[in-house]
Formats: structure tokens, C-alpha cells, sequence
């Protein structure tokens, strides 16, 4: 048997005392004796917040999600509150997914902040993650909580902290909330509830949620009854909402994919309950072929990221990418503000720094600032935050995320996809398609066309593995990508951005994370970044070219695929 490593043996070995339940100790102890492997892989490290707050394996140590990890947390998080709020009754509130164990976990975290005299809204059942958001504000609440870990596999959960106005926490607040967790004992937790602070919510904040998700996705759109939507809900949150939003918006002609609606953590239908894996929505374009459909919409787990499959030029379903989604819908979204005489220089859209360029295009085009920030939606929320003098459009990221409006602070599938049955219907009215109109979208502005790689790497090796590939990346930088010189490079790590033909650097004003980016003389760019919550490295690929007419939409296309294909075999990505 492999020797394990005193330092992680010591921290399994206070997993035994009595702070942690019997159940807990025979788990740890059964590691200790026939399982080193697994117990390093649970104790070598703990568990640490990313771009979408914490997500881990579940199971006992200080590397996984768990009753005392998440109990942890609450406590710290507890201890900021009374902190940062001394003379206030503090108010929370927490939302659930289908995972295994979100109930019970959320139950937990609901017992810690009443044992230390916090008012608590908890959610009667799961919900979807934007409706949390929301819900947050609703209810005046000075954070909220959601256990999810979103689209990760069935072994996976997490927590996920937002803060007064429905975003997520960002710095510098997340490393105070970090340094009170990591101060505390797990001794120090206060498990035990005072059942009187804990309010069970349910019909009220769902039906503010709905009317605010019509509201501000519903466009009237003409002849509603004339489009045919498939939707799966993927097993997860979604078919709590989405079903009702379409119908109040007018939309009847709904098919719901039935073996994916009951919410199920093992995900059974599916290899991945990730929208972004065509595979995920194979079900549903099966349903939108027997059904003639439009427009086919998956979402994931918690119903924050949307996917959609419309049908192409030649009739067949075609699944988009989120930065095609994203533009398109903030093309719609910026044309009916500029309809209605409504920009006037004080608004904005939102993107991030490995989505489409497009979007800053768009921007351009109809005399709107689009803001970038660092991956993850908690960046567009402090935008909102930060610029209140400004009204906020609508806004996405690569990774199958968008907001409409500022109501929700988060990423929000169930009016992003009232949002999307409004554009493929109102093209449909128009003669067109939402796919059509992405295809004018590039004519107009140029063709983008963007692709994603994601190398999984697993555990102690694994993490290893992509730290070492970010420093070769950043001590042996690429010059030239498919015979294009690269002019400009932006490490955010080091908050520097640097002109190759100049010499010059120049600082980055936006945080530091372990984020790359080349861009070259002909329009080309390529980020890296280690993902915040999957052990994994992803590589953006963007590429553009002008197109003349829709008819040579098909040849562009193959050049830019060509284009992509040549320069991840240099990068030896294949």
C-alpha cells in the first residue's frame, strides 16, 4: 500500500474526533486504512471558491462537499455578515438544485445561519438558480445562498454566495468571507437550528419571478401559435419555470422532451447534463424532428445556461454555440431599445474577455458600450452594480450564459429562453428564421466564427498538469498563429498587456486571473485559462472574415473552420 503523506494524515485524523459524526469518522477511517489514494485526492487540499463559486466531489474531507465544508462556510460567512451588518437583522436566503444531497445540504447550511440568530428563506423545494438571484432582492436579503454544482457529473455539488444585489460575491468581499472561513475550527460550527428563523417560501416568489421574467423577455411577437418549440429540461430545475413563462408569454405549442422532466441528480438520459454538448440534446432533436419544430431549448442542471437548436438554411436542426446565441439575442434585445427611441448614450451590454468579439462589434454599431470583464456572470452583475447611472441591455458569455435586464443578477436560462422563442418568432413573421438572421448579423458586421477546446485533467496530477501548461504557455509565447504575427498579448495575471511591434506594456485595469490571450495582425485570437470549476484547461479560439452575401456563407464558413482546425494542430491540440 502507498505511503500517505503525514501532513494529509494528520488532517484525516481530526476527522475523527468528535466534532464530526460517526458516520463521517468511519468513512475517514476506512480511507485511512485501505484507500491512500482516495484519501489524498479528499484531504490534500481544501476546497476553494472559483469562477462559479465552490464546486467539488461530495463525500468526507477538506477537499469535497460535504456537511462540514459546506457548514464551514456558512459559519464564516455568518461571522462576515454580523461583521459587515452589525445592527441589522440579517436575512438570507437559499435555493437547491437536483443533485444528490442538495436537500439535505441546504437544509444544513438553512440550521447554521438560524443557529447564529440569521433569519432564513429557504425554498420548499428545488428552484432554479436565477430564481435565487431574484429572489434575493425580493425579499430584501443581504446574501443567498444555492446548492448546485450546475452542468458537472451526478458525484458532483456545490455553494454558490450572492450577495445584497443578486450577483455573486467578487473581490475584494470573497477573500474576506474566505479569511473568516479559513480562521475557523470545524468545531466552532453551529450545527444546531433555531427552527423559528427558518421560513419555508415557495408560491409568492415564484409567481414574482414569472411575471419579472414575462416582462422583460416578452416582445409580442406576432403569430405565437405558429412556431413549435421542443424543451428539455435535462433532468434539472428549468421545468419548475420555463413551461409556465411560455405559457404566459402566449406560447402554447410547447413539447417537453417527457423523459428528461422529472428532476433526477443521476442524470440518466444523458452522458453530460450540459447544454453545451450536443449529445446532451440528442433526445430533443429527435422530438423536433417527429414535431417539425423551430426551435429546440435545452438547459442545464440549476437553469442558468441555455442551449438552443434552430433549423439552418436548409431545414436541418442545428445546434448554436453560446456566442452565436448570445449575439443574436443581443442584436434582438438592441434593436427593439433603439425601435423604441430608448438609447440615448447611457446604457450598455455586457461580455467577457474569452467570448466573441462580435459583441464589442455590436456595440459599436448601434452606439452602445459593451463592458468586458473576467469569465463568469458575476462580472456583468458588477457592472450593474458599478454603473448605476447606466442601464443595462442585456448581456452573455461564451459559455451558454445571458442575462435580459438587471432583474436577475445571474445568468438566466428560464427568460433567456422566452427571449429566444420571441426572436425565432418574430423572424418567422418576418419571413426569416433565427438562423437567417444570424447570417445577416454577419454579413452586417463580419463572420466570427469561435470554437472551444477543454482538456480534462484530473486530481493532484492533473492540477499539476495544467499549472505547468499556463507557465510553458507564458515562458514560450506563440509569435505566429497559421502565419499570422501575433501583435498584442494580455496576461491577466499580470494585469499587463503587451504590443509586441511597440515593445510597450501597458496595465489591465480589470482583476488578475490566470488567464492568456494572443491576438495576431489578421483579426485571430486565442485565450487559455484553467477552468474555475471543472478540472479542466480550455482554449478559445476566434477567427473572422468578412462576408459579401448570405450565398457565400457556406465557402466562408469552411475557410474559417479550415483556419481554426490549422491552428490547433499547431498548438498540437488535436
Amino acid at each position: 500500500m502507498a505511503k500517505i503523506d503525514t501532513q494529509i494524515l494528520d488532517k484525516a485524523t481530526a476527522w475523527l474526533s468528535s466534532s464530526f459524526d460517526s458516520d463521517t469518522q468511519a468513512k475517514v477511517q476506512q480511507l485511512i486504512d485501505s484507500d491512500p489514494k482516495e484519501l489524498t485526492e479528499s484531504f490534500y487540499k481544501d476546497l476553494a471558491f472559483g469562477t462559479g463559486g465552490m464546486r467539488g466531489v461530495m463525500g468526507p474531507g477538506t477537499n469535497r462537499i460535504n456537511k462540514y465544508t459546506l457548514g464551514k462556510n456558512t459559519q464564516g460567512l455568518s461571522n462576515y455578515l454580523k461583521k459587515t451588518y452589525p445592527n441589522e437583522q440579517l436575512k438570507v436566503a437559499i435555493a437547491y438544485d437536483c443533485r444528490h444531497n442538495s436537500k439535505s445540504l441546504a437544509q444544513v447550511v438553512a440550521n447554521v445561519f438560524s443557529a447564529n440568530g440569521i433569519e432564513v428563506y429557504l425554498f420548499s423545494d428545488l428552484r432554479p438558480t436565477p430564481e435565487l438571484s431574484f429572489a434575493v432582492k425580493y425579499l430584501d436579503c443581504h446574501c443567498g445562498i444555492v446548492l448546485t454544482a450546475s452542468h458537472n457529473p451526478p458525484e458532483y455539488n456545490g455553494y454558490k454566495v450572492y450577495w445584497t444585489d443578486g450577483g455573486q460575491i467578487v473581490p475584494p468581499q470573497d477573500g474576506e468571507i474566505i479569511e473568516e472561513i479559513n480562521a475557523l475550527d470545524f468545531a466552532q460550527v453551529q450545527f444546531d437550528a433555531n427552527a423559528d428563523l427558518i421560513h419555508l417560501i415557495d408560491t409568492d416568489v415564484d409567481e414574482a419571478f414569472i411575471k419579472a421574467s414575462v416582462a422583460n423577455a416578452d416582445f409580442k411577437a406576432p403569430n405565437k401559435d405558429d412556431v413549435t418549440i421542443v424543451f428539455t429540461s435535462l433532468h434539472g430545475t428549468s421545468i419548475t419555470m420555463i413551461p409556465e413563462v411560455l405559457k404566459r408569454a402566449g406560447y402554447n405549442n410547447v413539447h417537453i422532451v417527457e423523459e428528461q422532466a422529472k428532476p433526477d441528480g443521476d442524470f440518466p438520459t444523458v452522458v453530460s447534463p450540459n447544454p453545451e454538448e450536443p449529445e446532451a440534446l440528442e433526445m430533443a432533436l429527435q422530438l423536433a424532428e417527429k414535431t417539425n419544430a423551430d426551435i429546440v431549448i435545452g438547459t442545464d442542471p440549476d437553469s442558468d445556461r441555455l442551449g438552443i437548436a434552430v433549423r439552418d438554411l436548409e431545414g436541418n436542426m442545428i445546434l448554436l454555440n453560446g456566442n452565436q446565441t448570445m449575439v443574436v439575442m443581443t442584436d434582438f434585445l438592441l434593436q427593439q431599445w433603439k425601435n423604441n427611441n430608448k438609447i440615448n448614450g447611457k446604457q450598455f451590454i455586457g461580455s467577457t474577455i474569452v467570448s466573441t468579439p462580435m459583441m464589442t462589434t455590436l456595440g459599436n454599431a448601434y452606439d452602445v458600450e459593451c463592458k468586458i470583464g473576467l469569465t463568469g456572470f458575476k462580472w456583468i452583475a458588477k457592472m450593474i452594480k458599478d454603473f448605476p447611472e447606466m442601464e443595462f441591455i442585456g448581456g452573455g458569455e461564451e459559455s451558454f450564459g445571458f442575462m435580459t435586464g438587471d432583474f436577475v443578477r445571474d445568468k438566466d436560462a428560464v427568460t433567456a429562453a422566452l427571449l429566444a422563442c420571441e426572436i425565432a418568432t418574430t423572424a418567422k413573421a418576418n419571413g426569416s428564421s433565427f438562423y437567417a438572421s444570424l447570417i445577416d448579423m454577419y454579413v452586417a458586421h463580419g463572420f466570427y466564427k469561435e470554437k472551444l477546446i477543454s482538456l480534462v485533467k484530473k486530481g493532484i496530477d492533473g492540477a499539476a498538469e495544467i499549472k505547468q501548461t499556463m507557465i510553458d504557455l507564458r515562458e514560450n509565447s506563440l509569435t505566429t498563429l497559421d502565419g499570422s504575427k501575433v501583435v498584442r498579448i494580455e496576461d491577466y495575471q499580470t494585469s499587463m498587456t503587451t504590443d509586441i511591434e511597440a515593445g510597450t506594456s501597458t496595465p489591465i485595469s480589470i482583476p488578475k486571473s490566470n488567464v492568456l490571450i494572443y491576438y495576431t495582425a489578421d483579426g485571430t485570437k486565442i485565450a487559455a485559462r484553467p477552468s474555475g470549476t471543472e478540472p479542466k484547461i480550455k482554449f478559445y479560439f476566434s477567427v473572422n472574415l468578412p462576408l459579401a452575401n448570405k450565398e457565400d456563407f457556406a465557402n466562408v464558413e469552411k475557410q474559417l473552420d479550415a483556419k481554426i482546425a490549422r491552428i490547433v494542430q499547431e498548438m498540437k491540440l488535436d
